[in-house]
């Protein structure tokens, strides 16, 4: 009987043994583009997630998710995951998204404006650029995605840490860039909080803002707590606003949660 288990037992490894891969195929979540932007005079590298039935339905229009840090080696595919799960009809808490994931070139030039501070200048060399990168987005970047793809004028920014603090610069400054504003972690400690100063003359009507911080010392929970107050005692009348303080996450892993947060609140009640 031992003998007959045996050799049953070796047949059967030898049958797995035998199993071979009849085809391989490419897998890919998404289309990466090159723009060459005569703002920054560089080529910039965009990564972009389309919906499963984009290419099936070709009179469907989807809304637009841009993402900051959007680099395949940061947080696109994350995010693109994310967004897709959340889409989905038994999810349901967003609607079919177009993902624009702006790949880094040099982060600390493109997401701060400039600083007075000697430290900021010594540590950040390369800084203080921030207006001509949000004239790219502006200017050169939504306009490649609007004319290559079919979108609806609905348009997300996620920003985390620098990404966070130029998502604040766009929200004072420029406002109508997006609808919904989803700020992370941000920053605010550039130029000795300079931003959290700024005057908002700017119209916020029908705009969305979502804050989240994790566990990350007292500085960050400081100032992301004081944008959300600033944002509450000034325009409260005005805007969408939101807050949420992840004790449980610190600066590494608290934005795929606090977007997840974000699209609850945000996306899911304007849709």
């Amino acid at each position: 009987m031992k003998n007959i288990l045996s050799t049953f037992f070796t047949l059967f490894m030898i049958s797995l043994g035998n199993a071979q891969i009849i085809n391989e195929n490419e897998f890919s979540i998404g289309k990466t583009i090159e723009i060459n932007s005569k703002i920054l005079h560089e080529n910039r590298t965009v990564n972009i997630y389309l919906p499963h039935g984009y290419e099936r339905d070709t009179l469907k229009t989807y809304p637009v998710i841009y993402l900051l840090d959007g680099s395949v080696d940061e947080d696109f595919i994350h995010i693109a995951g994310l967004v897709q799960f959340c889409s989905f009809s038994w999810i349901n808490i967003l609607p079919e998204s177009i993902v624009v994931g702006i790949a880094n070139v040099d982060r600390k030039r493109d997401f701060t404006s400039p600083s007075d501070v000697e430290i900021d200048q010594k540590e950040l060399p390369t800084s203080g650029k921030s207006d001509k990168f949000i004239a790219f987005i502006a200017e050169e970047l939504q306009g490649v995605i609007d004319e290559k793809y079919r979108t609806t004028n609905t348009k997300t920014l996620i920003g985390q840490s620098l990404g966070g603090l130029l998502a604040t610069e766009i929200l004072f400054e420029r406002p109508g860039l997006f609808d919904n504003y989803i700020i992370i972690s941000p920053s605010l400690w550039w130029n000795n909080e300079k931003l959290l100063a700024y005057d908002l003359d700017k119209s916020l009507k029908d705009k969305s803002v979502y804050i989240g911080v994790g566990k990350e010392g007292a500085q960050m929970e400081r100032l992301a707590q004081s944008l959300f107050y600033k944002l509450t005692l000034e325009k409260k009348n005005d805007i969408q606003l939101f807050f949420n303080h992840f004790e449980g996450q610190d600066h590494g892993d608290v934005l795929h949660l606090a977007v997840y947060d974000a699209f609850e609140k945000l996306l899911k009640k304007k849709e």
